[in-house]
């Protein structure tokens, strides 16, 4: 009775530390929303070169990318006068995020309106 009892205590304690892979990549996005708003800490193309890497990354693990990297590059380009890329950074973050749309397309309208 007591190894039964000691076989299904490990059988729970195995099964509870499965890991549970994260859904999207990250990467390194978190130090990029902090440099953003610590403008001193790093200039807008770094921050730019920074996302483009995260993107990239995700890309070459075959991850999908988290929801607001494309929108925050997209603000990042609009930033720069890249109206273009900052567009198509936008409406990425929409292809992949339609519950995103309302509020790209708010902040779509906000940057011709500058």
């Amino acid at each position: 009775m007591k190894k039964l009892i000691t076989a299904a205590i490990f059988a729970v304690a195995a099964t509870g530390c499965k890991t549970v892979e994260p859904l999207y990549y990250y990467g390194n996005y978190n130090s990029s929303v902090y440099d953003y708003f610590k403008a001193d800490n790093s200039t807008i193309e770094e921050q730019i070169a920074a996302l483009e890497t995260v993107i990239e990354q995700a890309s070459a693990k075959g991850k999908a990318i988290a929801p607001g990297i494309h929108a925050h590059l997209g603000m990042l380009y609009f930033e720069t006068g890249n109206n273009t890329q900052g567009m198509e950074h936008f409406e990425q973050e929409k292809f992949l995020f339609p519950e995103s749309a309302q509020y790209i397309d708010f902040l779509i309208k906000s940057a011709k309106e500058v």
